[in-house]
């Protein structure tokens, strides 16, 4: 199975998206993801990694973590 994202503008491509999409009889889910999600986990993981290389964070072994 592949995945196609599409970027949808507005609601009259939804829907005519939509339209086609069940005229072919084809399965499909739609996600909202939000891009400010997105970008907010990107900019976290971009801090701890920084954190990581600057020494600024610590680890645990597996055995000490429980």
């Amino acid at each position: 199975m592949e995945t196609l994202r599409v970027d949808i503008q507005n609601e009259q491509e939804k829907r005519v998206l939509l339209a086609f999409l069940d005229s072919l009889d084809y399965n499909y889910r739609i996600d909202n993801e939000s891009d400010a999600v997105l970008e907010q986990q990107a900019k976290e993981l971009a801090s701890r990694k920084a954190d990581f290389l600057a020494g600024k964070a610590s680890s645990l072994p597996w055995s000490e973590s429980k």
